[in-house]
């Protein structure tokens, strides 16, 4: 697997008005869950084009004013109007401990399903995979040659090397299917889309729990320091 390198600087400061901050001047807020603590930095957001905006996954080398750590993208949010990057999310990774991540699915060959007048359908893009970093592969090849019309790929019908597949077995990777089929997923994928966004709405602004949490122990400080100010004012 290629590795990226991200080039960042460590957050002073956390909460939201800072994490609005950050995004204005073209940045993206992150956090790195380390073994001992987590880390918390910001980087460009041109750093991520070549890890979000590509078919394979990646390892990444964070450098953080000299200080290296190995991680992989855990997870990503994206505003839901403009797409921009909202926030990173990074497990740091140790050469001799397994890791988990999502290593995307692609597809060879030429079905015989699809030969014979159906569609091929790839229901799941991603797989969830553990392995050693060495061995954890860029993408993962599924051969579609023998699929036949109204037939499908799960995931316990896949094995490879040095990796564990951790989606369960029954889970469906890609189907053949007739028109019919096709036109009520598409339907039912449209809608689910259409509710996702108006979940999403508000994203923009908003902070995660490390860093709400950071924000909450500044207000109980603030509090304690004007209580400590009226008993000084009443004494």
């Amino acid at each position: 697997m290629k590795t990226i390198e991200i080039k960042g600087e460590p957050r002073k400061e956390l909460g939201k008005k800072n994490t609005k901050l950050i995004r204005k001047e073209g940045n993206v807020p992150c956090v790195i869950y380390g073994k001992e603590k987590n880390i918390h930095f910001h980087a460009h957001e041109n750093s991520f084009k070549n890890l979000v905006y590509t078919h394979e996954a990646h390892l990444v080398k964070i450098d953080l004013e000299g200080k290296e750590y190995k991680a992989v993208l855990q997870d990503i949010q994206f505003h839901p109007v403009s797409d921009k990057i909202l926030h990173a999310d990074f497990i740091e990774i140790f050469d001799n401990k397994p890791v988990t991540i999502n290593v995307p699915v692609t597809v060879t060959g030429e079905s015989v399903g699809v030969k014979a007048g159906g569609k091929l359908i790839v229901k799941k893009r991603n797989l969830k995979v553990k392995g050693l970093a060495n061995d954890l592969p860029e993408f993962l090849t599924v051969d579609v040659t023998d699929v036949k019309l109204h037939h499908s790929i799960k995931v316990g019908d896949l094995s490879f090397d040095k990796i564990e597949l951790l989606d369960p077995k029954i889970t469906t990777v890609l189907s053949i299917a007739t028109s019919r089929v096709i036109q009520k997923e598409e339907e039912e994928a449209a809608a689910a889309a259409a509710a996702a966004a108006i979940a999403a709405e508000g994203a923009e602004g908003a902070v995660t729990p490390a860093e709400a949490s950071a924000d909450e122990k500044g207000k109980v400080k603030e509090k304690g320091k004007e209580k400590e100010k009226e008993k000084e004012k009443k004494a």
